[in-house]
């Protein structure tokens, strides 16, 4: 059956169709609007990671007086470096995370000579780059805008990392400066920004860019926050990758394999919005900064901030390989180790298996703690394979099977697995133990930390405690005339509730104040609905991914289209109550 799944979800945002431009010359012609007469400052400010080069020489067709290029106010690199040897750390993958701000990295003494220059300049003066809007206020400012996924993809063509000179580096160095320190204090820096600018542009893609004014930007991300939407997804290869994805999310068949789709984290996915004939594509991220309560609800946004704490995403190991085995972090670790507040807790949803699928999870019993470890520094060193049936339990996993992840318990799945994997926001601490003898898609070992992961690993989380509390505990919740709505998660250690709802007919949901995040995960489509009209129908289909934010409140799904009267299955997420 041909694929149905949307790789490129759009929210069009409505009474703003004149409020958008695309390609330079159209925003420039908007932008002259403002600076041709008299003394005007025209602040420009980006996130790191816009292509300067592109962006400057247009912005310079302007003809300003006065032109400041913040990058030249920052401290020398080898200060900055020195300044974050703390917070880099030696390692491939970690660093500690940075809750600074980008004043901190800025020469106080020429940022004062720069606020003198704007002061005695009678024309237009164009303030350019990272944290331009700390010279002067402006009186334009345009946001220069980009998503993560996009950023990672410029460190792997060969961009360094901002006022950074590593431009050969280790991509994974690169991601971890930025995901440890660039994008918090860019973040930071942004969130201060967002009622002041008079436009936001989209910088993803190389000399295409799309401008939108400030007012449809902000109207866009309130009129987001009150209906449901999905996040843009992107999918990316690796060593261990399979062919699920390629016929259900309709992915290039020419590629050797997809392993990871990321489909709702909004830390990493964009947004599309639409404007008439013009989609421009913003961090999801940007949501969650400037619309937390309405998203995320009063008790989330109370523990959590403005973070999106649910992550749902793709690990297609169908036709490919294991999985490396590995284990997250406790709280009390991350916390001390890398400065987060909560830990990866998670889950694997099986949403589709051959036969011989299987997943790996928790030790078995009576095995000795430092027999297991020295098993795996011999095995990591080269020494001898790692014989992982000798320590875990191997579990057969078959479609619609659920398995719960507390952090501290050893697990991955095996080969010919489709898993929706469930799980909390911080989404790179996994210490790998061991990776089955294999090289990353680089040539080079994958990172594996088993110093870390020794320190983690709950040696009593064995065979019979898995069984009873991480295979499978499944239990009805309520039942009627056209649906069964059963609990299938997470573990009582971790925060995050799922519930599996089999309909064929309309059912009826509440947020209570909460953020829902959803898939369907049987059937071909299914349509939410607002009993009240608060919102336009929303479809969506087989995998998909969509949230529904607390503003909501009462909801309904029903299967659509080809899946009208036939059973659909929808698995939901959401933060459980304090009390």
């Amino acid at each position: 059956m041909k694929s149905n799944y949307n790789k490129f979800p759009t929210t069009y945002i409505e009474g703003y169709d004149d409020s958008a431009w695309a390609g330079y010359a159209r925003i420039l012609d908007e932008l002259k609007k403002h600076c041709n007469t008299g003394r005007h400052v025209l602040v420009a400010d980006v996130y790191p990671g816009v292509f300067d080069d592109e962006i400057l020489p247009e912005l310079m067709k302007l003809h300003p007086a006065l032109v400041i290029n913040m990058i030249d106010l920052f401290k020398e690199e080898k200060t900055i470096s020195e300044q974050l040897k703390y917070h880099i750390t030696d390692d491939r993958v970690f660093g500690k995370m940075y809750y600074g701000d980008v004043i901190d990295f800025i020469d106080l003494t020429k940022l004062e000579e720069a606020k003198q220059q704007v002061m005695a300049c009678d024309g237009l003066v164009l303030l350019y780059g990272f944290g331009a809007a700390l010279v002067h206020p402006g009186d334009t400012l345009v946001y220069f805008d980009m998503a993560r996924w996009e950023i990672q993809m410029r460190y792997r063509a060969g961009m360094g990392n901002y006022k950074c000179s590593n431009y050969d580096e280790d991509p994974l160095r690169k991601n971890k400066r930025g995901f440890f320190i660039e994008w918090r204090i860019a973040d930071k820096h942004k969130a201060s920004l967002f009622e002041r600018m008079d436009y936001v542009c989209d910088t993803n893609k190389k000399m295409e860019p799309k401008m939108i004014s400030g007012d449809a930007f902000r109207s866009a991300l309130q009129q987001i926050a009150k209906q449901p939407f999905r996040t843009v997804p992107y999918f990316d290869p690796g060593v261990w990758g399979g062919q699920w994805m390629k016929e259900v999310c309709d992915l290039d068949r020419s590629k050797q394999n997809f392993a990871w789709s990321f489909d709702g984290v909004p830390e990493e996915n964009s947004l599309y919005l639409g404007f008439h004939d013009i989609t421009v594509e913003i961090p999801a991220m940007d949501l969650v900064l400037y619309q937390p309560k309405p998203l995320l609800g009063a008790q989330v946004f109370a523990r959590f901030g403005a973070e999106f704490p649910i992550r749902f995403d793709f690990l297609d190991t169908m036709g490919g390989q294991n999985l490396s085995l590995q284990v997250h972090p406790l709280t009390e670790y991350i916390k001390k180790q890398f400065g987060m507040t909560y830990t990866q807790d998670e889950s694997y949803y099986i949403l589709d298996a051959e036969d011989d699928a299987v997943v790996y999870l928790g030790l078995k019993e009576g095995i000795q703690k430092d027999e297991m470890i020295q098993d795996l520094r011999k095995a990591n060193q080269g020494e001898m394979s790692f014989d992982a049936e000798k320590y875990i339990n191997k579990f057969p996993a078959k479609k619609h099977d659920h398995f719960l992840i507390p952090a501290g318990t050893c697990h991955c799945s095996g080969s010919n697995a489709m898993v929706l994997e469930i799980s909390a926001t911080p989404y790179i601490f996994t210490f790998k133990l061991w990776d089955w003898d294999r090289l990353g898609l680089d040539g080079r070992p994958r990172p594996v930390h088993i110093e870390h992961g020794k320190e983690v690993i709950q040696w009593d989380r064995t065979t019979p405690w898995v069984e009873k509390n991480l295979v499978n505990a499944i239990y009805e919740v309520s039942r009627g005339e056209h649906y069964v709505e059963e609990h299938t998660g997470l573990h009582e250690l971790e925060f995050i509730e799922t519930r599996r709802y089999w309909m064929d007919d309309v059912t009826h949901h509440t947020t209570d104040d909460g953020v829902h995040m959803l898939n369907l995960v049987e059937g071909r489509e299914a349509v939410i609905e607002s009993p009240t009209n608060a919102f336009a129908p929303f479809v969506v289909h087989y995998a998909e991914t969509f949230i529904i934010p607390a503003s909501v409140g009462e909801y309904t799904i029903r299967p659509y289209g080809e899946s009208q009267g036939k059973k659909i299955g929808v698995l939901k997420a959401y933060v459980r109550k304090f009390s």
